[in-house]
Formats: structure tokens, C-alpha cells, sequence
């Protein structure tokens, strides 16, 4: 289901809007930087629900930027139009952040301070390139005339590897989670929070803007956004890119942006729609993940244990789609062979 391609972050763009496969659910790319001393691995994969057409899309770029580096990210649409803007954002972000950081297309070694860490005014910088970036693709994706998203629109979860730094930045209820060894085993570290009206900061921002948080008599557990004075659209989630509907009624497209910096116990970073989390909960995704016979095959795993247990939580639902991406940090290791270094 991926590709496989070498290319220029600079030529995303174009690229994807001349070519069709790049509407494939998932999109691999590497750069042709020789990578020393960083290790980096992954897969991805898609699996498509049963509720009609797979409006999720994902993306694994390696060598992003400088040697080691990463850009990886999942997309969640939803909408009529919700598989068009994820496939629109999942290509074109990845060179949209450089831009917005450098001004260039092209990403460049940022020196380290004295003490070896990433200054932490390049961290501030990441954080505006984001905050920037996603405001630009929002504003895109709305000067799209012949795209209608009053209602139709898309989440956004990316991690960015630069050296030892994680930049995360996350909008809407899909979610990154770290895998991390401790004396007891694998430790899930939930890195994002999901971004839904339920959240009393959220909800109180959509309030304030006139819109309402309400949960339907049949959903009580999941509050939703509505206009204010109709029962309309009724979105779970409190940020996203597109549904221009609400965006004057408190839906906003700025993602919270955080950072992480590595440790040698830190082995994996998985990304994933809430078609997952809906089902799975972070250590038991960070246990399939240990337990996958392989890198490649651990996306899959993820995705179709996802899909089996919402058979068996769920069997008169339907099957939301599940997708995944698998970021590793070192080589994969059964885990009876690691120890957390101390």
C-alpha cells in the first residue's frame, strides 16, 4: 500500500499534484543523505474500515532534512471531502515546514550549545514554523474553489526527528505515543493530547466563540460542536484543518506543539488514527509493537489488531479505519534481550 520513492522535500508539492499515486493512503519517501550514526526505521500501513471509503492517509519520510532526521505524520479525514484534504495535507506539510522555518526548501544542520543540546531557541523556532505551517495549510486548503470543506476537513498528528529532539505537534484526536524501556518492560508515554470538545479548555474557547458542546441523547459519551443556532455539523473533535463551517464558532487550526528529547531508552514512536485508540489502549499498542515479528511488519500488526478488536468490542458497529505509522529509534530487539541503560 506505501511507495517507495527518493525525492526532494522541495518537490513534494508539485510532485503529488502530478502524479495520482500520490493519493495512495500511505506515502513513503526518503532522502539520498547518507545517514551516520542515527538510526531510524519504519513502517506504515493503512487499513480501510467498513464504513465506506478510507479517508485516512499517513506519511514516512526519512532522512528529512539532515542525516537521521524524520518527518512522520497521520491524517484522520472526515466529511464528504475528508480523503481528499488528508491526502492534500499529508503532501504538501512536509515541505511547508521547512519553508516556514528556513524560508528555504531545504532543511540544514542547526548547531548544537555548548552543553550538546539543541538550543532552545531552535525549539522556539520549530514551535512558530509549526503554528505557522499548519495556518498557511488551513488557509490553502480553504482557496481550494473547487474543494468545498464547509464540513469536511481532516486531524493531524507529525513528530519530527532532528538529531536527539522530537518536535510534535498535534491537531484534532489522533495521537503520539512513545515507547520507552524501563526495569519492568515497555512503557507507553503519550506524547499529544486528544483535542476534543470534552477537554473544559476546548469546549470553554468554543463557548466563547458562540458555539455549542453538546453529546447526542444515542453518543452521551461523545460531546460534540455545533453551530449555534442549528443542529449542525456535530464534530467530535475540537481542532482540524478544514469544516470552515465552524471555524467562526471556535474550531481552530493551531496545533499544540511539543518537544522531546531523546534518551537511549527510547525505542519506538507510534502515530495513529483513533480508529486505534478507540480500541487499543497505549501499552497494549506499545506491547504488539514490542512483540511484531519484524519493522516492517509492525504497522500492519498495529492496525489489524486494531480492526480485530473492534469485531469483537463492537460486532453491530462499524469499523472505523486504522492507521498507523511506526517510527524506530534503535534496532528492533525481541524483548527479553532489553534492559533500560542507567
Amino acid at each position: 500500500m506505501g511507495i517507495c520513492i527518493s525525492i526532494a522535500s522541495s518537490e513534494i508539492h508539485d510532485q503529488a499534484e502530478d502524479q495520482h499515486h500520490f493519493h495512495e493512503n500511505v506515502l513513503y519517501l526518503t532522502e539520498t543523505i547518507p545517514s551516520i550514526g542515527t538510526h531510524t526505521h519504519g513502517s506504515l500501513y493503512s487499513k480501510q474500515g467498513t464504513k465506506g471509503l478510507n479517508q485516512d492517509a499517513a506519511i514516512l519520510y526519512q532522512e528529512y532534512g539532515i542525516k537521521g532526521g524524520a518527518f512522520c505524520g497521520v491524517f484522520d479525514g472526515h466529511g464528504k471531502n475528508g480523503h481528499i484534504v488528508s491526502n492534500m495535507v499529508r503532501n504538501r506539510l512536509p515541505s511547508l515546514l521547512v519553508s516556514q522555518k528556513y524560508g528555504v526548501a531545504k532543511l540544514e544542520p542547526t548547531p548544537e550549545s555548548d552543553n550538546g543540546r539543541r538550543p532552545r531557541k531552535d525549539l522556539v523556532k520549530w514551535k512558530q514554523a509549526c503554528v505557522s505551517a499548519f495556518k498557511v495549510m488551513d488557509k490553502e486548503i480553504k482557496l481550494q474553489h473547487n474543494l468545498d470543506c464547509s464540513t469536511s476537513g481532516t486531524t493531524a498528528v507529525v513528530v519530527v526527528r532532528q538529531g536527539e529532539v522530537l518536535v510534535i505537534a498535534n491537531l484534532g484526536d489522533s495521537r503520539a505515543v512513545l515507547g520507552t524501556m524501563t526495569e519492568k518492560g515497555i512503557k507507553a508515554v503519550q506524547l499529544t493530547t486528544d483535542l476534543k470538545p470534552g477537554l473544559p479548555s476546548e469546549a470553554e474557547r468554543i463557548r466563547n466563540c458562540k458555539g455549542r458542546v453538546l453529546a447526542l441523547k444515542e453518543e452521551p459519551h461523545i460531546p460534540r460542536v455545533w453551530l449555534p443556532h442549528e443542529d449542525s455539523p456535530g464534530l467530535a473533535m475540537s481542532r482540524a484543518f478544514g469544516d470552515f463551517l465552524l471555524k467562526d464558532h471556535g474550531l481552530i487550526a493551531v496545533p499544540d506543539v511539543f518537544y522531546h528529547r531523546l534518551s537511549p531508552n527510547d525505542h519506538f514512536i507510534v502515530l495513529a488514527t483513533d480508529g486505534v485508540w478507540d480500541v487499543l489502549n497505549n501499552d497494549q499498542v506499545a506491547s504488539i509493537v514490542m512483540e511484531a515479528e519484524s519493522e516492517q511488519a509492525t504497522a500492519r500488526t498495529v492496525a489489524e489488531a486494531a480492526t480485530a478488536s473492534w469485531k469483537r468490542k463492537f460486532p453491530s458497529s462499524k469499523v472505523d479505519d486504522c492507521t498507523v505509522v511506526c517510527l524506530f529509534l534503535q534496532d528492533k530487539q525481541h524483548p527479553s534481550s532489553l534492559a533500560p541503560e542507567t
